[in-house]
């Protein structure tokens, strides 16, 4: 994994008071997320709180893997930061986006639509959507979407649009033979290969790649992440949001682990996959339910996000909570966790006890 000597970047409260520091210590981030909170507006009041106070930096030439549990709220992180967004969300924080040589980033969670639009989506942030049949349109054939982004994002026309709308089909292992079939002709898979073809074209300074290995076999999961990977080179970002942690063990350079809307981990990837292990009993106990590691599931459910507790939402899961528990525990070393773990993990596939 590259970048496996990086230190892990602070969070929460730790990571606005380091506000001047960058991921190396030496280099500008290209995206600084601060205190990112999103809440959704239902019926009778209710508040949904999807993201509560997110801050992590993302460094040129670095990948970030966002990983947890289905309903975390990664999807609506990466949703936020692109303006994607339904009417009846809420957004707080910051999220600001650097340029080459540039002091003052650009605030996504600020941008207009406009520029969101016209400057951001697709040149400068790119997005390998969750959902890539919804991403695509219907009554268009995948060459036809695929040469009008070729077109519009590197201005090729004629044979050579027709050459690097082949091409660009090929660097997302996309069946050239495809290319003419319309999206419900398609399979999951397929579908998801045709929206990373798209996201990869600009070759966008950042990319967002939100589940990109859904409906892949293990060897165009491999094949997708390395090549995603590669678009970290020359200094490009990627932000790789996936429930698959084999695909993140195998490429990213640090790991942040979701629970119920908040970031409680941040870590080396070396250290987070190998020694010491995670530190937080959820993030923990994330890798002990993975079949070639424990195989050890984590008792219990997520928390509804429209009646979080006040304490730690993972405590009611969790064997080493306590009455301090009650309290939301502030993050403090890349952790957030009143009792977290220390010490080596279990070695590989030995299977634990019930306690994380």
């Amino acid at each position: 994994m590259a970048g496996a000597d990086q230190p892990a970047a602070p969070i929460g409260a730790d990571a606005v008071s380091q506000d001047t520091a960058t991921t190396d210590g030496t280099r500008r981030p290209l995206l600084r997320v601060r205190e990112l909170t999103v809440r959704f507006g239902m019926r009778h009041g209710r508040r949904i709180a999807a993201v509560s106070d997110v801050s992590f930096d993302l460094a040129a030439g670095e990948c970030l893997a966002l990983v947890g549990e289905s309903g975390c709220g990664k999807s609506v992180l990466a949703s936020a930061l692109l303006g994607l967004l339904p009417a009846n969300a809420r957004t707080d924080g910051s999220a600001l986006l650097y340029g080459p040589g540039q002091d003052t980033g650009l605030d996504l969670l600020a941008a207009d639509e406009a520029t969101l639009a016209r400057t951001v989506r697709g040149r400068r942030v790119g997005l390998v959507p969750q959902s890539p049949a919804a991403h695509l349109t219907p009554v268009r054939t995948v060459r036809s979407q695929l040469a009008e982004t070729v077109r519009e994002l590197t201005g090729a026309r004629g044979r050579e649009l027709a050459a690097a709308t082949r091409a660009a089909s090929e660097r997302a292992a996309f069946p050239v033979d495809h290319l003419d079939r319309y999206p419900h002709q398609l399979s999951g898979g397929l579908a998801q290969r045709a929206a990373t073809a798209l996201a990869l074209v600009g070759d966008a300074p950042l990319l967002l790649a939100d589940e990109p290995t859904t409906g892949l076999d293990r060897d165009l999961v491999e094949r997708t992440v390395d090549e995603l990977r590669a678009h970290t080179d020359d200094g490009r970002g990627l932000l790789l949001i996936t429930h698959d942690l084999a695909a993140a063990e195998r490429v990213a350079d640090r790991v942040a682990v979701m629970y119920a809307g908040r970031v409680v981990e941040l870590a080396d990837a070396g250290d987070f996959f190998g020694e010491p292990g995670p530190r937080h009993p959820y993030a923990r106990g994330l890798l002990a339910a993975l079949p070639e590691r424990a195989f050890t599931p984590i008792p219990g459910m997520p928390p509804e996000l429209h009646a979080l507790p006040d304490g730690c939402a993972f405590a009611p899961r969790c064997t080493r909570a306590s009455a301090e528990c009650a309290r939301l525990p502030a993050a403090e070393d890349g952790v957030a966790c009143h009792h977290p773990v220390t010490g080596a993990r279990p070695a590989v596939g030995r299977r634990e006890g019930s306690k994380v």
